[in-house]
């Protein structure tokens, strides 16, 4: 039993960036109503420049490891902002309107971009930040085990389940929230009713930005290290999740990426490993024909 738990507290670390990771995808991909490859890109280029700029400042600037920290989550952000930025003026804006589909190859090629900068940035080298607040905390004990979350997963928890909570209750009370959802709707509707929907649309990639940067240096802190390809993997992973879960309710998208992650935690402690992503994506695939059906029959009905 206390195995069990131990994996259900190892998926509550994995819920918690997977539902903020689908959450900003969602938010985006509601206006967008295309794939967003780029999605995963910024979480893994965050991450990696979080490490990046970690490693200069407690390297070259000598600050010490809480201030090399703060500097390199600076840093990640700063970057986010200005990748969203670009993404929406230079990508997805003259996109949207004239040549819809090809956002899909667009924000492939941003991926391999980001992706290829943050290795040639490194050299092509794995750089690791130490273990940090790795103190475990015990939720139940008993015959010599302990089931556990150290300090870090537990921060991350909070802070990542924080901004969901926060961004789900702005955009249910907030007016930019009633702007989203008409924007979403029908933006030409929404134009003419006064909307300004080209702010709304930026503003929406840059929150959606700034939550796959979080979870990009949440994982960061606790894992250590993103490889190079982390990037394709999750926004692979959170495409799928959030097609079953929703693409155009961010907070439904969510939750069905954290029971996504509860899941892929059950599995890699009762089952082979090396076969999790593939029945993982498997049971998504499943889901999505199953949840399609239903919609068709909504429809038909």
């Amino acid at each position: 039993m206390l195995y069990f738990l131990q994996q259900l507290l190892n998926g509550v670390h994995s819920a918690a960036i997977y539902a903020l990771l689908a959450f900003g995808y969602a938010l985006a991909n509601g206006l967008l109503k295309r794939t967003n490859l780029a999605h995963g890109a910024i979480f893994a280029f965050c991450g990696q420049t979080m490490i990046l700029a970690a490693v200069y400042g407690y390297q070259v600037l000598w600050l010490t490891l809480p201030a090399t920290v703060a500097f390199g989550i600076a840093v990640a952000f700063a970057y986010a902002g200005l990748v969203s930025r670009l993404l929406s003026r230079l990508v997805f804006a003259p996109l949207a309107g004239h040549s819809p589909n090809t956002i899909v190859a667009a924000t492939l090629g941003v991926l391999i971009v980001l992706m290829e900068l943050t290795r040639i940035s490194a050299d092509t080298r794995d750089l690791w930040l130490p273990p940090m607040l790795a103190t475990p905390v015990a939720f139940a004990t008993g015959g010599g085990f302990a089931a556990t979350l150290t300090v870090i997963q537990l921060l991350n928890v909070a802070l990542a389940s924080a901004a969901v909570a926060a961004g789900a209750f702005h955009l249910a009370r907030s007016r930019f929230g009633r702007d989203w959802r008409a924007v979403a709707d029908d933006p030409l509707a929404a134009r003419l009713c006064g909307v300004d929907t080209a702010r709304v649309f930026n503003r929406t990639v840059l929150l959606g930005g700034l939550c796959a940067a979080l979870a990009g240096v949440l994982a960061a802190l606790y894992y250590g290290n993103l490889g190079f390809g982390a990037g394709l993997v999750y926004g692979l992973k959170i495409l799928f999740v959030t097609a079953v879960g929703s693409y155009y309710a961010p907070a439904r998208a969510a939750l069905g990426a954290a029971a996504f992650g509860m899941a892929e935690s059950l599995w890699a402690g009762y089952f082979p490993i090396e076969w999790r992503d593939a029945w993982m994506y498997a049971l998504l695939a499943a889901m999505l024909v199953l949840t399609g059906d239903r919609r068709d029959q909504r429809a038909s009905g």
